[in-house]
Formats: C-alpha cells, sequence, structure tokens
C-alpha cells in the first residue's frame, strides 16, 4: 500500500536517517518510536506527503484517501463541533454543500444533472449516515453530544484536539497518519481510539510515547534509532526484546570481523618476511582486505539528566485545603474536598476523568478561584508547578532557550546556565531556538530544568509525561524518588504513580479517600483502577446500565 525506497532525511547538518526501505501494507498498523528529535513526526510527514526527504522516493496506492491529524484547530473556532468532523471526507462533505446549494436555486433552475452526479458521490460515501457516524466518534473520544452544535471554540485546547482527530477519523481514509494521538484523551477515549484502529482496514501510522497504547494498537514498530528506520514485527513490548538480540547479533557480527582481521594481520605480520610463508601471507592480504568493518551508529536515545532538590524543608503542614468547591457552569466539579499535605509525601490524586483533579492543582498553585474553601502553603512552603499547558509556564514565546532559562536563576554565570542545559540535552546551538519553535519534549525538559533551578521544596505536576520520550519518562521517575523534597502529583502514567507513589488520594464524585501507601497497596482495597483501561471501561459500562435502570 506504501513503500519508501532508500528514504534519507538531514536537518541542520545532522543525519536523522538513512538508507531506509519500508513496504507498508494495509490492515497493519505501525507505531513509530525512538527518542525527541530522532525524526519521528518527520518521517510521518515525510510518509504522509505532508513533506519531502532529503533522498529516495514514497509510492503509495493510486487514489488512496489520506487521513491525518492536524494541530492547527483555530481555522475551524468558529464552525460547529459535529460540522468540524463531517469535513474529514473532504470530497463527500463537498459533495453535501453543493447538493443543498443546488436544491436552494430550484425554484430558479434546477440543474438535474449536476444534481446526480452529486447524488452518486453522497451515495458511494454513504452519506446520509455521516451525521451519525461523526456523532458516534465524538462521544467515544468523550466530546458530550451537548457541545456538538456549538461552535468548536467553546471547547478547551486539548478537547479541541480530539474534535481533530474525530475529524481525521470520520474520512475514512485509506491511510491513517496520527501524531501523538493520545496526547489529551482520557482513559475512556484512548480505550476507544484502539478499539477504532483494532477494526480498521487501512494502514495506520502512529506516533506515540503511550507504551500501553503502543502495546494494545500496534502491529508493528518502525524504530528509529542508528541514524536508520528499522521494522519489527509485533507490539512494543515484542520490539524492546527484538531490538536488544538485533543490536546484539550486530555486535556479535562485528567482533567476529574483528577477530578475523587481527587473525589475518598477526599472521601476515609473523610470516610476511619469510620466504616459505610468502605465498600464505599474500593471501591472508588479500582475504584481510576484502573484510569490511563498519561501525555502528551510536543511539539517539539518551537520558535526560532531571535532577530535583529542595533548597531548604518547609513546616510540617505543606497545604491545607478545606471544603473546597468548584463549578463550571451546571457541572460541579470538587465539592467539600478537604486535604492536608505533610512535609515528605508523595501524594498521586487519582479519580475518573471530570473529577476535578487538574481543577484542584489549578487552584492550589493560584491560577484559578475556588467557589468555596481555602486552600493555604504552609511555612516556607517554596512550590514548582507543571501545569498541562507547558507553553503558559516557559512564558515569552519569543525568548531563546538560553534567555528562558536564564530568568531562572540570574544569579549563575552563562557556564552554569549552559551547563544546566546540557544536562537535560540541549546542544550549544539548542541554547540559541526560540522557546515557541521547541517540539513539546524539549519545552517539557525546559521547563522541569527551570523548575529545578529554583530549588523548590514542592513540585505540583499536572501529567509530566505529556511530551516525554519513553527516556524522558524513566528519568523523570528517577528524578522524583531522589527528590528530598514534597510531590503532589496527577498522572494517568499508571507506570509512573505505581513507582513514586507513597500516598495515593483518590477523588469521586460522591467524596474522596485517602490511603497512605503505595498505589500497588491501594489496589489491594480499591473497588475500581483508574488508571487501568480495562478497569475504567467496564466501570464506565456499569455506571451506564445502572443509570438506564433508574431511569426505567
Amino acid at each position: 500500500m506504501l513503500t519508501a525506497t532508500d528514504l534519507s532525511m538531514h536537518f541542520g547538518g545532522q543525519t536523522l536517517f538513512e538508507q531506509v526501505d519500508l513496504q507498508l501494507n494495509a490492515g497493519q498498523r505501525y507505531g513509530i518510536v525512538g527518542a525527541n528529535g530522532a525524526g519521528k513526526s518527520t518521517l510521518l510527514r515525510i510518509l504522509s506527503g505532508e513533506e519531502e526527504p532529503a533522498g529516495g522516493t514514497i509510492t503509495r496506492q493510486r487514489q488512496a484517501r489520506l487521513g491525518m491529524l492536524e494541530q492547527d484547530h483555530f481555522q475551524y473556532d468558529d464552525l460547529p463541533i459535529l460540522q468540524v468532523v463531517m469535513m474529514g471526507n473532504a470530497e463527500l462533505w463537498a459533495a453535501m454543500v453543493e447538493k443543498e446549494e443546488v436544491l436552494a436555486r430550484a425554484d430558479v433552475h434546477f440543474d438535474d444533472v449536476r444534481y446526480a452526479e452529486l447524488e452518486d458521490v453522497v451515495l458511494r460515501f454513504d452519506g446520509y449516515t455521516l451525521e451519525s457516524r461523526a456523532g458516534e466518534i465524538l462521544e467515544g473520544l468523550g466530546v458530550p453530544v451537548a457541545v456538538h452544535a456549538q461552535p468548536l471554540r467553546v471547547l478547551s485546547g486539548g478537547f479541541k484536539l480530539r474534535v481533530l482527530l474525530a475529524k481525521a477519523l470520520a474520512a475514512e481514509p485509506d491511510m491513517l497518519f496520527l501524531d501523538e494521538p493520545t496526547n489529551h484523551l482520557d482513559i475512556l477515549a484512548i480505550r476507544w481510539l484502539e478499539e477504532f484502529l483494532g477494526t480498521y482496514r487501512g494502514l495506520a501510522v502512529c506516533v506515540s510515547h503511550d507504551r500501553r497504547f503502543l502495546d494494545a494498537a500496534c502491529t508493528h514498530i518502525l524504530d528509529v534509532d542508528y541514524q536508520r528506520v528499522t521494522a519489527y514485527r509485533g507490539n512494543y513490548t515484542a520490539f524492546e526484546s527484538l531490538k536488544v538480540e538485533d543490536r546484539q547479533r550486530q555486535e556479535a557480527e562485528i567482533d567476529k570481523r574483528q577477530r578475523e582481521i587481527d587473525d589475518h594481520k598477526a599472521f601476515i605480520a609473523r610470516f610476511a618476511a619469510k620466504a616459505t610463508k610468502a605465498r600464505q601471507a599474500n593471501s591472508h592480504k588479500k582475504r584481510l582486505e576484502k573484510i569490511e568493518l563498519v561501525a555502528l551508529p551510536r543511539s539517539s536515545r539518551r537520558h535526560p539528566g532531571f535532577r530535583f532538590a529542595q533548597a531548604r524543608p518547609p513546616g510540617r503542614v505543606v497545604l491545607t485545603v478545606e471544603d473546597l468547591e468548584k463549578a463550571y457552569g451546571d457541572k460541579q466539579v470538587l465539592q467539600g474536598v478537604s486535604l492536608e499535605v505533610l512535609r515528605g509525601d508523595r501524594l498521586a490524586i487519582i479519580g475518573p476523568n471530570g473529577v476535578g483533579k487538574s481543577t484542584l492543582l489549578k487552584i492550589a498553585t493560584g491560577h484559578l478561584e475556588a467557589d468555596a474553601g481555602t486552600s493555604t502553603w504552609g511555612h516556607e512552603a517554596h512550590v514548582g508547578y507543571v501545569p498541562q499547558d507547558h507553553a503558559e509556564a516557559l512564558g515569552d514565546p519569543e525568548h531563546t532557550v538560553m534567555s528562558c532559562m536564564w530568568d531562572a536563576c540570574p544569579e549563575e554565570g552563562q557556564g552554569a546556565v549552559i551547563g544546566r542545559l546540557a544536562a537535560v540535552l540541549f546542544s550549544r546551538d539548542d541554547c540559541d531556538k526560540k522557546v515557541a519553535n521547541l517540539s513539546g519534549g524539549e519545552g517539557a525538559r525546559l521547563l522541569f530544568s527551570r523548575i529545578a533551578a529554583r530549588s523548590p521544596n514542592v513540585l505540583v505536576m499536572d501529567e509530566p509525561t505529556n511530551h516525554l520520550d519513553l527516556e524522558g519518562v524513566e528519568a523523570l521517575a528517577d528524578a522524583l524518588l531522589a527528590y528530598d523534597g514534597t510531590l503532589i502529583l496527577v498522572s494517568h502514567d499508571r507506570w509512573l504513580v505505581d513507582r513514586v507513589a507513597t500516598r495515593v488520594v483518590e477523588i469521586r464524585a460522591d467524596g474522596m479517600e485517602d490511603f497512605r501507601g503505595t498505589y500497588a497497596q491501594f489496589l489491594d482495597h480499591a473497588a475500581h483502577d483508574h488508571l487501568d483501561a480495562e478497569a475504567v471501561v467496564q466501570a464506565a459500562r456499569q455506571e451506564r446500565r445502572d443509570r438506564r435502570a433508574q431511569g426505567a
């Protein structure tokens, strides 16, 4: 369905990948993985035709319809949400719009030939069910029916991206290209997307840092590393072991060739001057010349050096929340929430989506007003806050990486600031990049480094693993485990929560539970695992059954 031949791509003098040959087939789902900056999104854009490679060719099936996850939602802000999704199939939508125009002019002149042509297009794409299909996709991605007729601008940035994802899926393309589709999705929406892709008959290619999604949704992994793109059959878990085995085989082959070279050189050095051995020495020399020893490229996977440390500890009680309430219009998200966070707690706040976890953090950090109740920081509490939207925390987008970092530690010299940036994988050239031009992963690394420079004794983190690659998530977990301060964390990443939390607060619509212990210990007595997709899906289904029973 799609063939890539001898692809190469370079950026700023750096080789992202070269000599790439791929055969991608319908009915298969390919996950693109690799370090931030390795070229994952670039490869996706090349495969989809959005970007031209430096070398090589892409051959796609003729007349294949392509679906892509757009990032610019502003062009649709004034359009009804349902209409935006229906516009996914451009040919069908254009035919439906023109058909209405033909009918509107019917009292003056009815173009029956053109009307018949448009009707054929509508029937070919099953256009009379488009509205219901678009609505089902929106619901599956967690966009409620109540807002489908409203303009896109009423939604938050995360939900706008859900609508754009729905638009790509509603197009029913032959080839589907998705860049980080699980960002801003809750567990129910991710599970719906996994099930959608599981029944999708076309070719799907996704860039993702979500290990669970890659395991559940992908039939193949495309690994962007060592300046190559290597295809592996199986999901991410299978890929991990296969890649290690593949590297070990290559290293063993190089070691074998090196031993052959050493043996030939030793023989030549020993016997080249002896007349009786000259013929054999010459034979060894010829064999030596035929051996090619190519060094393996270095892996692009690198672990950033995150390090958080408090300058001085706060008082015993770090945060006191009393009878907190917050509603958005008619939707009550927090009601009567009371909580006391103590020095040294590593607290994970969990619960179903929409119960107000992020809202609680925003109120606590002073970024949102509560409707009622109080939130008070304790003595000498100095907070480092990581919001979901990193842009608001990084400040002026026109600042360079260097100036943005220096603002957080103005008393330090240039060398020290460069050292801080180097620890989180920014090169000297990267220091001159504008903040506006950073990738999501680069923005996260810069923000973590800025926060660390201020030595807070309390870290408040809202979905901090968004945009991090897998190496970044591991490095963050290690840094949080080594942190000697207090942590308040909201995250859907079960692996991270299970690793770092020593206290779990579950917020529910009917109240909250405060459990002192690890997440695994919490699960031993809890009714629901809010970070496990299957458990969340089953709970949601039971809730719908209960509502129907009450309605009856």
